[in-house]
């Protein structure tokens, strides 16, 4: 079997442990109960350049009370985050308008990805508590993740590893600019 390399150095951090947020800017203010820890809680805040922060936080859209954001760390090209606004970590203390508008932002880009990368299907998922797979327990969100046949291969079974064939700046891009 021939040896490819696998060039995805968004990941080094995340899988050597030493992920810094360092060089992701701090807003000017935060939303009322935001964490200070929360990376979507840091995405919704506000920011004197609010272009170049979505950029940096992989903000895709911030509506009246949801968040949209690229995953960092994807499973497949594609996979965004849509989160609440304010820092709310179980379903029961979503408002109506959180819920409608979450569900909203699903369809809208559902539809915007199938246009957009043509995938084949999607996984909808939402993890309630560090038990059920929770990575922020504090701040629900909902995971969209794009798939296609095939996509589950041989590379996460024998190797441990994804491939994502597109950076997450450029899938940022495709996304903001429709």
């Amino acid at each position: 079997m021939d040896l490819q390399k696998i060039w995805a150095p968004w990941r080094l951090g995340y899988v050597s442990g030493s992920e810094s947020d360092e060089k992701l800017s701090e807003p000017q203010t935060r939303r009322p109960g935001a964490s200070t820890t929360c990376f979507l809680c840091r995405a919704a805040g506000k920011y004197a350049d609010p272009s170049e922060a979505n950029r940096q936080n992989l903000v895709v859209s911030i509506g009246k009370q949801i968040l949209t954001i690229l995953n960092r760390y994807p499973y497949t090209n594609g996979h965004l985050l849509i989160a609440p606004l304010r820092h709310a970590g179980e379903l029961g203390e979503l408002t109506d308008e959180e819920h409608l508008e979450a569900m909203q932002m699903l369809t809208k880009y559902t539809e915007l990805l199938t246009q957009t990368i043509k995938p084949e299907g999607f996984n909808v998922g939402l993890n309630l508590g560090r038990a059920a797979g929770a990575g922020v327990p504090g701040h629900l969100h909902w995971h969209l993740v794009p798939r296609w046949s095939g996509d589950n291969n041989f590379m996460p079974t024998l190797a441990g590893a994804r491939i994502i064939s597109q950076s997450l700046e450029a899938m940022w891009e495709a996304l903001v600019e429709k």
